[in-house]
């Protein structure tokens, strides 16, 4: 049995779900324009310089969720899956899933962005387990604070360990482990698995793939 682990923003999306949340939000007008896409641009550009404060940057995505009913919310993520979502899934990133799956092996989500989100993005994709940092909620309404462990830099590895703890795994439980993600922040976890793969890699994952021979491919079409 092998697992197979997926970051989704950048890797399995050609694009960031997180990032086009919020500017789907903007673009139809529940949040404002002029307060909220600068910040959202500057929390990006902080992720991407692997420099992102995840509390903060969770204050700010995750605070619209409580003003909303789920219901509401919900309506509102369909129309991103179909305007925003759908155009980033590409056929290499189907064909990926899809061999992964066909060997048998146990595939996985691991997200920094939060479960609302992403959960219908994994569904979308055929795949049943999702790790992301998840919002709290109260009586099936979010709070806009978030629950437990972020799914972020070394928290990814809390939380895999957490989620193979409750299957009574561990990595070592597996033939084979590998993580296909495009960021340096996700070095950590990268580390622990047999085979990382750096796909669609930023030039610090990519560099730092060269130097240790990961392999590395490109998702994109």
């Amino acid at each position: 049995m092998n697992l197979a682990l997926f970051d989704l923003d950048n890797t399995l999306l050609n694009g960031d779900s997180d990032f086009e949340w919020s500017q789907f939000l903007i673009r139809i007008g529940i949040l404002d324009r002029e307060l909220f896409e600068v910040k959202n641009l500057g929390f990006y550009n902080q992720y991407k310089a692997g420099t992102l404060d995840i509390h903060e940057f969770l204050d700010f995505q995750l605070k619209p969720l409580s003003r909303h009913s789920r219901k509401t919310l919900d309506e509102w993520h369909q129309q991103f899956m179909t305007e925003d979502v759908m155009p980033m899934i590409t056929d290499k990133s189907r064909g990926l899933v899809e061999a992964h799956r066909a060997a048998g092996d146990v595939c996985v989500i691991i997200t920094a962005t939060n479960s609302f989100v992403t959960r219908p993005i994994a569904r979308e994709f055929g795949i049943e387990h999702l790790i992301a940092t998840e919002p709290e909620q109260r009586e099936g309404e979010f709070t806009g604070r978030v629950a437990g462990v972020p799914c972020f830099r070394e928290g990814k590895i809390v939380r895999l360990d957490s989620w193979l703890k409750e299957r009574d795994w561990t990595l070592d439980s597996f033939a084979d482990s590998t993580f296909y993600s495009d960021s340096l922040n996700d070095l950590p976890l990268m580390c622990k698995v047999k085979k990382p793969v750096a796909a669609n890699p930023d030039e610090t994952l990519r560099a730092h793939a060269m130097r240790h021979d990961w392999r590395i491919i490109s998702l994109r079409e």
